[in-house]
């Protein structure tokens, strides 16, 4: 289903078209944090420090694929608002071409050098083999990453949110049963938990792409659209870079932190990983709401429907003051049932630690969600310099201030945990002042 976002009230269209997102991914969340508990129950506290301290090196080159999409779908909304199909097909070959042939040389660029990464980032020799074995899997899947983002930007930059949602629920389930199946009955352990996911991740990704292909007749590509247009390469190749920068840094700044997570033991790495998962799922709505924002943004762009812009800006605002409240409150109250679902009550370290992490971040859920605000709209208008700045300031304030903060004997960890909402605040802090000055301008 294809939505044109240029007509219609703000609020209820950004919100409809941002629900799709919400749920996939709340299922993407769903099948890891079933890896999580399948490791954490089934194969125990180390290997679980071994997934948590991998987490962030897949997350890194993930996103930095993720990126590449993204950026290419800001191309794709921006000639879907103008209605230049022709174009919009043009873009498609290139960004996929490129993409594609960068992942599969990362891809293999990464798994020839697992090791050095993890000890770059201090990962425990006790759990190094099962890093490794973990991480040797998952990016031998890395296409599948692509493919699976790259498509399903491409659908939801024409409007089309709830497709991809229904592919991720396949896989979602897919995962769980292999989990299950590979951990339990095969008993491949740590590497029956990644060989569920790039399976899942393999499904999901080629269904999305027959999906694409074949049921939107707009973004067919024929043989006279196969051209190299060197205009539309070069934007592709702006935005998608600068968005895969502001990705890379984002969760380079991740790899940084946990680096130093790392150097407090497997207690603490264990607590981080669970108390991380937590906490992604709690301002997953903002996020989404962020990227469908964009969307909303970038196609009004192209409309050149400038006050449509500002009265979504608003909307935006009161949406997102509303999701942080409840989702603040919900972790607060619960973080120590939430931290019990992933290790057993016995493992009274790894839960206080845990939930220390999640009462000192959930109270400050509205700075993510007004980052996420701002992200979505300098990246929705081209302005995507601004956003790789904000994720700067975000990330690069986080990581000193969790080195600084850590090293304080009377702090210790909590240091790192005090170091997020204040990255969030001072990047908040600019993203207001660029705005309020440049509203006009940008536009």
């Amino acid at each position: 289903m294809v939505t044109d976002m240029t007509k219609g009230n703000p609020t209820e269209i950004i919100l409809k078209f941002a629900f799709p997102f919400l749920v996939g991914n709340l299922f993407q969340q769903l099948y890891n944090i079933v890896d999580s508990v399948v490791v954490g129950k089934f194969i125990g506290k180390d290997a679980l420090a071994a997934v948590g301290s991998s987490f962030m090196l897949m997350n890194f080159f993930s996103f930095v694929i993720i990126g590449l999409c993204m950026g290419a779908s800001t191309v794709y909304s921006h000639f879907f608002g103008e209605k230049d199909y022709s174009n919009l097909r043009k873009s498609i070959f290139i960004s996929f071409l490129s993409i594609g042939l960068f992942t599969i040389i990362l891809s293999v660029l990464i798994t020839l050098n697992i090791e050095s990464m993890l000890l770059l980032i201090k990962t425990p020799i006790a759990i190094l083999n099962d890093s490794k074995n973990y991480l040797r899997i998952i990016f031998g899947g890395l296409i599948f990453v692509f493919l699976y983002n790259g498509s399903s930007a491409l659908l939801r930059a024409i409007g089309d949110s709830k497709t991809p949602l229904y592919f991720l629920i396949i896989a979602t389930i897919v995962n769980i049963i292999l989990d299950l199946v590979f951990v339990n009955i095969f008993h491949l352990g740590i590497s029956g938990v990644a060989l569920a996911t790039i399976i899942a991740q393999g499904i999901s990704s080629i269904l999305c792409l027959i999906y694409a292909i074949v049921k939107i007749p707009i973004i067919r590509i024929t043989p006279k659209d196969l051209i190299f247009d060197k205009a539309i390469a070069l934007m592709i190749g702006k935005y998608s870079l600068l968005t895969s920068i502001q990705q890379s840094i984002m969760t380079f700044g991740m790899v940084c932190v946990q680096g130093i997570v790392n150097t407090f033991g497997a207690d603490t790495i264990a607590a981080f990983t669970i108390a991380g998962k937590i906490d992604s799922i709690a301002y997953l709505p903002v996020q989404d709401f962020g990227n469908a924002f964009s969307t909303y943004i970038a196609q009004n762009k192209g409309a050149k429907n400038i006050s449509r812009i500002h009265e979504g800006v608003r909307s935006a605002v009161g949406s997102i003051l509303i999701f942080c409240l409840i989702f603040s409150t919900l972790i607060l109250v619960n973080s120590k049932k939430l931290m019990k679902i992933f290790v057993n009550a016995n493992e009274v370290n790894v839960i206080n630690l845990g939930v220390e992490y999640l009462s000192i971040i959930s109270v400050f859920y509205i700075l993510i969600g007004f980052l996420f605000m701002f992200y979505g709209f300098f990246r929705g208008i081209g302005a995507l310099n601004t956003s790789v700045i904000l994720t700067i300031i975000s990330l690069g304030t986080r990581v000193i201030l969790a080195y600084t903060l850590s090293s304080i004997p009377q702090l210790g960890q909590r240091g790192i945990w005090w170091a997020v909402p204040l990255g969030w605040f001072f990047a908040d802090i600019v993203g207001f002042i660029i705005y309020k000055r440049n509203k006009h301008e940008l536009l």
